[in-house]
């Protein structure tokens, strides 16, 4: 396979992931604001753009930090590289250099979610902005299915690989949410507003079900962590992230006998969060934990492109 191939394999996982996160963070802040007490929710808005390392870029436009403002720079806006339309164009660019490795039904997949943004210039209200994520959200969940029922060889598992790579990544930056949204004054930790937020958080990666499967006790700031992070039973954990990546790197490697860096570094990820305890982590500092997982995922994809030679 030819590294231009590969590289647009990969990042053609990468980006509908990315995606489909940008939709879910901006469901997340719109139900998180509507459970605001006061109703600009700036803080809520302004957390989002700091979970996607996006609000220097949205204060150079010089737009209030208004709730249509950030929704519609997280979205259609294609001057923001990390916005919803962007994703899915640079997504569709990479499908379209790998389409003979794709199925009929992952590229329409793609090109559906493509098309939802296609001439679109205001992403309207509350509840048209939630109609539209959840759009989102089930275009890229049709080709992640669509990509699981293709031949399981290089293709697939390099489309798989960025995925993960990438939903590690967002499972971080989702989660730390949470660490950036002020509760409002009056509120306490533990108190009604913090545990909503807390079942949003859950709502918003499909896991309300998988926590009360794993958790017999009432909703709790520490189960959550540790389903998020540590409980490889659910997809989007961390845990479960790392897991898969090191499994489709060890396939990827006896396919195409290119081994080394890359997989080293996940395989001491892998032993690292095996070892890892939730109130380890919350007493050293979730935030900070985040932080360092999210350089390290950096630093393993840059691993996976040299050894790929995407570079």
């Amino acid at each position: 396979m030819l590294s231009r191939t590969a590289a647009a394999l990969y990042w053609l996982g990468r980006y509908v992931e990315r995606a489909d996160f940008q939709a879910r963070l901006i469901e997340a802040t719109v139900r998180l604001d509507a459970l605001s007490a006061r109703p600009a929710g700036e803080a809520a808005w302004r957390s989002a753009l700091s979970v996607s390392y996006t609000e220097e870029a949205f204060e150079a436009t010089g737009q209030e930090m208004t709730q249509a403002n950030v929704v519609r720079f997280l979205t259609l806006d294609e001057d923001n590289p990390g916005s919803i339309v962007r994703c899915l164009d640079m997504a569709r660019n990479n499908a379209k250099a790998v389409r003979t490795a794709l199925t009929r039904e992952s590229w329409t997949a793609i090109n559906r979610a493509w098309l939802l943004f296609h001439n679109r210039r205001n992403p309207g209200g509350p509840t048209a902005v939630l109609n539209m994520v959840e759009s989102v959200k089930a275009e890229t969940r049709g080709f992640e299915g669509a990509v699981r029922r293709m031949m399981h060889n290089e293709a697939t598992w390099l489309i798989q690989l960025g995925a993960a790579i990438e939903r590690a990544d967002n499972t971080a930056r989702l989660l730390d949410v949470k660490y950036h949204l002020l509760l409002p004054e009056g509120e306490v930790v533990g108190g009604t507003m913090d545990r909503d937020q807390w079942t949003t958080i859950l709502q918003t990666v499909s896991a309300v079900t998988a926590y009360r499967w794993l958790y017999s006790e009432g909703l709790s700031s520490a189960n959550v962590i540790d389903l998020l992070i540590s409980r490889f039973e659910l997809p989007r954990s961390l845990a479960a992230c790392v897991d898969e990546v090191v499994t489709l790197l060890s396939q990827l490697a006896r396919r195409t006998g290119l081994q080394g860096e890359a997989d080293r570094m996940a395989r001491a990820r892998l032993m690292r969060i095996q070892k890892t305890r939730t109130s380890d982590i919350i007493v050293a500092g979730l935030h900070e934990y985040l932080g360092a997982f999210i350089k390290e995922n950096a630093l393993l994809d840059s691993a996976i492109a040299r050894q790929f030679r995407f570079i």
